[in-house]
C-alpha cells in the first residue's frame, strides 16, 4: 500500500478513536465541561498535560528549528522545558489549592475587581487565539501533503474534528482524548527517530546517536568518511557557505530574551494552568506535574536528534542534484508549495546555500489541470521577485522537516502515515485545550460572573458550547491566515502570556500588597507594549524586522521578556501608590501559601 492509503487508514482510525472517546465522556455538568469533575488520575492527567503542552510547535516545528537554526534552536527547547518546571514548582500547586476553574477567576477574586477579571479574560482570549493559529496551521500542513488536499481544506477538516469532541465533551472529553493523542504522537515521533538513528550510527537511541560517530552503513548511506555525525554536518554546512551547525549566530541578548519569554510565558499559559484543576487533590496536582514533565522530556530530548538527522538527509538528497533525478519526497512536497526550486543559473541542478531564493513566500502558478507550471528546466514558476545575488535556489518551509523526514530516509509508508497522525494529534490536542480556555472565559468568566450571575447551570453549559463553536471558527480563520510559521506564531503567544499573566499570578500569590489597580495597569501595559512591538515589526514595517532596528537587539519573538519587566514594574509601583488590599484578601493570599495558618 502507498502513503496515501496508509494515511487514510491510520488517520481515520485515530480520528474514530477520538470521536468515540468524546461520545463516551460527554460532559453533562459544568464541572465536567470545565475541569472534568476533578476526577482525573495523576498519571492520566500527566499524559493529557503532555499532549496539551506538546503542540504542533513541539511536534512539527521544534525539530525544524534545530534543522535550520542549529545550536540556536536550543533556546526553544530550554525555554519551553524550563518554563514547565517553573509552572509546576512555583504556581500550579497554589492555583490548584485556590480551587477555581480559570485564571480570570483567580485574578478577579484575588484582585477583588470585576474590571481585573474582564481584563484577564481579554488577555486570555488574545493569547489563546494567537496560540491556536499555529495549531490550525499545523493541521493544514499535515493534511496538504498526506491527504493531498489544499492547506485551507485541511484546516477546515481539523476544525470539524476539534469542534466535535471539544464542544461535546468539554474538559472531560478533551482530557481522555488527549491521553490517546499523547500515545499516538509519542509513538509517531519516536519510531522514525529510532529508525534513522540506527541507520546513521547503529545506535537505536536517538539521544545517544546524535553525538555518535557514523556507522559503516551510515557512511555508505551518506557517502561520507568515518567521523562523528555532528562534525560531518558542520563541515557540510561550511562548504555550502552556511554557519557550522553547532555554532550559534543569533545575538546573545536575543537568545536570552527568547528563552526567558518562552519560560515565563509557559508559566502564564491559561490552557496549561487549567489542567491542574482536574485532579482530586493538591497532592495529585503535584504528582501529575511530575508525570507530565517525564512524558514531555521523552519527546523534547529526541527533537535535537530528529532535527539533525533531517538536515543531513535534506542536504544529501537535494543539493547539487539534477531536478530530473530529484527524489520522490521532494516532488511530493513540492505539490503543496512548502518546498520550491527556482533555477537561477539555468543548469537544471538544485543548489542549496545561504540566503533566500526569492522575496516573500511562494505563490505557485497552476495550470487548468492542476499541475504546477514549470519553466525550461522544470523549476516552479513563482509570483515573487527572484533574488539573483544568493546561491540558494531552494525554498523550504521549516514546518515540513519532521513530516518529510521519514520519506527522505525512505522509511516504510506506514511510518510516514503514522507521523502524519502524530502531527495531527499534537495540533488538535493543544487546539482543543486552547478552545476550552476561550469558551470558559466567555461563558463562565463573562456571561456567568459579570453579565448574568443568576443563570442556571444548564444555560451556562449551552453558552459554553456555543462559545466553543464560535472559537473553533475563529481559530480556523487564523489557521488559514497565520502571521508566520508554527513555532514563530506560538512564540508570539508565549510572549503575550509572559507580559500579561505571569507577573500578575506570581505577585498575586507571593505579595499580599498587590492591588487591583496595580494588576490592571500591569496587565494592560505589558500586553499592549508586547502586542504593539510584534504588530509593528511583523505587519506594519516588516522591512525593519532585523537586529539593527530591534530595541536592545531583541526580536519580536523575545520581546515578551521586556513586556514582563514592564508589567512587574508598573504593577509594583501602582500597588505601592494605591490603598492596600482588604484584610480578607490578604488573609486569603497568606492562607493560599501557608495552609496551616489560622
Amino acid at each position: 500500500m502507498g502513503i496515501l492509503t496508509w494515511t487514510w487508514i491510520i488517520v481515520g482510525l485515530t480520528f474514530a478513536l477520538y470521536i468515540g472517546i468524546a461520545i463516551w465522556s460527554k460532559a453533562r455538568t459544568t464541572g465536567d465541561f470545565y475541569v472534568a469533575a476533578r476526577q482525573v488520575h495523576p498519571v492520566l492527567n500527566g499524559m493529557a498535560t503532555g499532549a496539551d503542552w506538546m503542540s504542533a510547535a513541539s511536534f512539527i516545528s521544534m525539530a525544524g528549528l534545530f534543522a535550520f537554526l542549529g545550536r540556536d534552536g536550543s533556546m526553544y527547547l530550554m525555554g519551553w522545558t524550563g518554563g514547565y518546571v517553573l509552572l509546576a514548582m512555583l504556581l500550579a500547586p497554589y492555583l490548584r489549592k485556590y480551587g477555581k476553574y480559570t485564571v480570570p477567576m483567580f485574578v478577579g477574586e484575588r484582585y477583588y475587581s470585576q474590571t481585573a477579571r474582564v481584563v484577564a479574560v481579554l488577555c486570555a482570549i488574545f493569547v489563546s487565539f494567537t496560540y491556536v493559529a499555529g495549531q490550525m496551521r499545523g493541521v493544514g500542513v499535515v493534511f496538504s501533503r498526506f491527504l493531498e488536499v489544499d492547506i485551507n481544506t485541511g484546516v477546515v477538516i481539523g476544525m470539524a474534528i476539534v469542534f466535535f469532541y471539544a464542544v461535546l465533551g468539554g474538559m472531560k472529553g478533551i482530557t481522555y482524548t488527549q491521553v490517546a493523542q499523547y500515545c499516538v504522537l509519542i509513538v509517531a515521533y519516536l519510531i522514525p527517530a529510532i529508525f534513522i538513528s540506527f541507520m546513521f550510527t547503529g545506535i537505536p537511541i536517538p539521544q545517544i546517536g546524535l553525538g555518535a560517530a557514523l556507522s559503516e552503513a551510515g557512511q555508505r548511506l551518506l557517502h561520507e568518511d568515518a567521523g562523528f555525525l555532528l562534525q560531518k554536518l558542520d563541515q557540510i554546512q561550511r562548504d555550502l557557505g552556511l554557519p557550522a551547525f553547532t555554532q550559534g549566530v543569533k545575538p546573545r541578548i536575543d537568545v536570552f530574551a527568547i528563552t526567558l519569554a518562552l519560560m515565563v510565558g509557559t508559566a502564564g499559559l491559561p490552557h496549561i494552568i487549567i489542567r491542574f484543576f482536574t485532579t482530586p487533590r493538591v497532592k495529585d496536582a503535584r504528582a501529575s506535574a511530575g508525570w507530565a514533565l517525564l512524558f514531555i522530556a521523552i519527546l523534547y530530548t529526541t527533537a535535537p536528534a530528529v532535527g539533525t538527522f533531517a538536515k543531513m538527509n535534506f542536504i544529501k538528497t537535494t543539493h547539487d542534484k539534477s531536478y530530473t533525478e530529484a527524489p520522490s519526497w521532494f516532488k511530493n512536497w513540492e505539490k503543496t508549495g512548502l518546498i520550491v526550486w527556482v533555477d537561477k543559473n539555468g543548469d537544471g541542478k538544485m543548489q542549496y546555500g545561504p540566503g533566500a531564493p526569492f522575496k516573500g513566500k511562494p505563490k505557485l502558478i497552476k495550470t487548468e489541470g492542476g499541475d504546477l507550471k514549470r519553466g525550461e528546466y522544470g523549476q516552479v514558476v513563482v509570483a515573487n521577485e527572484v533574488i539573483p545575488n544568493t546561491r540558494n535556489e531552494i525554498y523550504v518551509d521549516r514546518d515540513i522537516m519532521v513530516l518529510a523526514n521519514p520519506e527522505i530516509a525512505r522509511l516504510p509508508a506506514w511510518v510516514v502515515a503514522l507521523v502524519a497522525a502524530g502531527g495531527l494529534a499534537a495540533a488538535l490536542s493543544t487546539a482543543a485545550g486552547l478552545l476550552l480556555v476561550i469558551s470558559s472565559a466567555l461563558s463562565h468568566d463573562l456571561a456567568r460572573n459579570v453579565f448574568f450571575p443568576s443563570m442556571t447551570e444548564r444555560t451556562e453549559l449551552i453558552i459554553a458550547r456555543i462559545a466553543a463553536g464560535l472559537a473553533v471558527m475563529m481559530a480556523g480563520y487564523f489557521g488559514i491566515h497565520p502571521p508566520g510559521f508554527v513555532a514563530q506564531v506560538v512564540a508570539f503567544a508565549f510572549g503575550l502570556a509572559a507580559s500579561s499573566f505571569f507577573p500578575i499570578i506570581v505577585l498575586g500569590v507571593f505579595w499580599t500588597r498587590t492591588t487591583r489597580e496595580g494588576a490592571i495597569a500591569g496587565m494592560l501595559s505589558g500586553i499592549i507594549f508586547t502586542a504593539a512591538y510584534i504588530i509593528y515589526f511583523k505587519f506594519i514595517n516588516p522591512a525593519a524586522n532585523n537586529p539593527q532596528h530591534w530595541w536592545f537587539g531583541i526580536s519580536p519573538e523575545g520581546i515578551g521578556t521586556i513586556g514582563m519587566i514592564i508589567n512587574f514594574i508598573v504593577t509594583t509601583v501602582v500597588s505601592l501608590m494605591t490603598k492596600e488590599p482588604p484584610q480578607e484578601v490578604q488573609h486569603m493570599v497568606r492562607n493560599l501559601r501557608y495552609p496551616r495558618e489560622a
